[in-house]
């Protein structure tokens, strides 16, 4: 799922012109004010019509959270007012944001919409494990498989007692290669016999503490295949592929000049 972040003046009309210009399904997800109220007390209410369209209510999400849960049923998410989210962002006018700036326009009624469809469609995708997970089941050698493994990273927050806390994590990829590099291990994993597919995405950018950053899933005959190569799988990307960290504690920050 391609995710963009728009904020600023207008930001709200801006989302509702790129929206058929998606080829795809499209969720949009709005800022509501501190004072916004459900008009139940049940912990999640949700209104839905005969063709699909859904209107919900709730508490205890996080836009993260939201996010992942819409990724294997959207292509896209246009998140609208996000100021201080860490996602890829349009500013209308003289906005400023805590997301990556990969557009800006001066205003959002007239702005030509080509230039912004053609940054979303080189943002890297939104990956979650469960969207993994799914595609492995769905592999024409699914019926042979009794294993699935995963393996996913986070943001360890403290090593030790005494540590500084991270506070969030950040990731820069070589463009090209470590794509290529990838696609090579996972090649040479499922190589092996009874392994019969092996899935891997390792996000880029600012990546917040216990969020995930890693994720590695392996489709296989049996349960010995599948721990396996998927301790090999992630040996292998934190050793192979040009993936480079910055670290950001409450003291400092600094770049890690290992590979991730």
């Amino acid at each position: 799922m391609q995710t963009l972040n728009i904020v600023g003046p207008g930001a709200v009309e801006l989302a509702d012109r790129l929206v058929p210009r998606l080829d795809g399904r499209v969720a949009t997800v709005e800022t509501l004010p501190e004072t916004a109220a459900r008009d139940t007390d049940a912990g999640a209410a949700y209104g839905l019509s005969d063709d699909g369209s859904w209107l919900g209510a709730g508490d205890g999400r996080t836009l993260d959270g939201l996010l992942d849960s819409l990724t294997p049923d959207y292509d896209y998410a246009l998140t609208v007012g996000f100021e201080n989210a860490h996602l890829p962002t349009v500013a209308v006018g003289d906005a400023e944001s805590a997301g990556d700036p990969v557009h800006a326009v001066s205003e959002a009624a007239e702005t030509d919409l080509d230039p912004i469809l053609e940054v979303v469609a080189d943002l890297d995708p939104r990956v979650t494990l469960e969207a993994l997970v799914d595609r492995a089941k769905a592999s024409p050698l699914a019926e042979r498989s009794g294993a699935i493994a995963t393996f996913t990273g986070r943001v360890r927050v403290k090593d030790g007692e005494d540590d500084a806390p991270t506070t969030h994590l950040e990731f820069e990829k070589y463009e090209g290669v470590a794509a290529d590099r990838m696609r090579i291990i996972r090649n040479e994993l499922e190589s092996r016999d009874g392994v019969f597919e092996v899935l891997m995405h390792h996000k880029t950018g600012v990546i917040g503490e216990g969020e995930d950053i890693v994720f590695v899933v392996v489709l296989a005959g049996h349960r010995e295949e599948a721990f396996r190569t998927v301790e090999d799988g992630i040996n292998r990307l934190k050793d192979e592929v040009p993936i480079f960290k910055k670290e950001s504690t409450t003291d400092e920050e600094f770049w890690i000049h290992e590979k991730a």
